[in-house]
């Protein structure tokens, strides 16, 4: 079996611990940070439950898995599965925040075997850790951010039939704990 990969990113938000970490944590609006996609819970985000990215339109799920760990306003952690790449082993994702001179200081950590198409995916931290900053400090995503939310409905269009939503309800996760840590 392949070696997990851990790949860290990290930046300084020029904003309040609070506005980071709720910026970060929403459910049931548009995250142009997470490409696009909704994050859609039964009941909030809360350790041992499922969670699932899904496309704005709700047509389409992106990627689902299960919250492992969620302690406002410093730390949540996530196991991770792409719809596109269902058979592979979760990865992990860990978004760390901290109050630092002139603001919060967030640290993303991604840990996915090496060699899986999850692994490929999983290398999107920097989009994310920007346009995060962008969104908590200005309101609006980065450049990249905005690019990637007028080509989403297109898309949607080249999606495979395996990623439609009635596939991938919350009810078949929470995935196996062992599998991601």
């Amino acid at each position: 079996m392949s070696e997990p990969s851990r790949q860290t990113w990290r930046v300084v938000i020029a904003a309040p611990i609070e506005t980071v970490w709720n910026t970060l944590v929403k459910t049931d609006e548009v995250l142009p940070f997470l490409f696009g996609a909704v994050c859609d819970t039964q009941d909030g985000l809360r350790a041992g439950k499922p969670m699932r990215m899904v496309s704005r339109d709700g047509r389409h799920v992106i990627a689902y898995g299960e919250v492992l760990e969620f302690t406002p306003p410093t730390r949540f952690s996530h196991a991770i599965n792409f719809a596109m790449a269902a058979d592979e082993a979760p990865a992990k994702t860990t978004y760390e925040l901290r109050e630092v001179p002139g603001g919060t200081e967030l640290t993303l950590t991604s840990e996915a075997l090496r060699d899986t198409q999850t692994a490929k995916m999983a290398k999107s931290g920097q989009f994310i850790v920007d346009n995060l900053k962008a969104q908590a400090e200005t309101g609006k995503p980065a450049f990249g951010g905005r690019m990637v939310l007028m080509m989403t409905p297109l898309m949607g269009l080249f999606t495979p039939e395996r990623c439609r939503a009635e596939h991938w309800p919350l009810s078949r996760v929470p995935l196996s704990r062992s599998k991601a840590d």
